[in-house]
């Protein structure tokens, strides 16, 4: 088993829960290797000439996750969050950028039944920010699993065990939410 394996970073987790200083100075280095690569999965989905950088990404969640006495149960659970924080970066940077100048064709990210990604579907990150918040309102299961999956970076398999819900449950939740997004963002 490496240092960095899932279960040892979740066993790390559980002692950092318990009060245990060396458990933190352990985990920090692994959670922020695996927190540049989520931010690199996020931002491969955005428009080409994004100005945030995957490690100002990196930076601002980790501030925020650990800025805020998170109470992550395990490897999983943290991730999950990390992922919402994500989502949230980079939706208040998509308001400070449109606030700056309008939002054309070519700023746009992307939606695709596999990832996330696609490009014939293109979607802005604020519309599908707001398009998800009214999905959560009626369907909170399948709304999160499109946070893990589109802004998490999370394969079916993994959203699944961060929800907690079986893979054939998840995949008619992503199937379900990825129409009636579909049908939301067309509008």
């Amino acid at each position: 088993m490496t240092s960095s394996s899932p279960g040892h970073v979740t066993r790390l987790f559980s002692r950092w829960r318990s009060g245990e200083e060396r458990a933190e100075e352990e985990l920090l280095p692994l959670v922020y290797q695996e927190l540049r690569g989520l931010a690199a999965n996020h931002l491969r989905r955005e428009r080409a000439h994004h100005t945030l950088q995957p490690t100002e990404l990196v930076h601002e969640a980790f501030l925020r996750l650990f800025g805020s006495q998170v109470e992550a149960l395990d490897r999983v659970h943290f991730f999950a969050l990390a992922s919402q924080v994500m989502r949230r970066v980079l939706v208040d940077h998509a308001r400070r950028q449109l606030a700056q100048k309008r939002i054309g064709p070519e700023d746009r990210v992307t939606l695709h039944t596999d990832s996330g990604v696609t490009p014939e579907s293109q979607v802005d990150v604020l519309d599908l920010h707001r398009a998800l918040e009214r999905f959560a309102k009626v369907a909170p299961r399948p709304a999160q699993l499109v946070e893990l999956r589109f802004f998490g970076g999370l394969t079916l398999d993994e959203a699944a065990e961060v929800a907690e819900i079986s893979r054939a449950t998840a995949a008619r939740d992503w199937e379900a939410a990825r129409i009636w997004l579909s049908g939301e963002l067309a509008a």
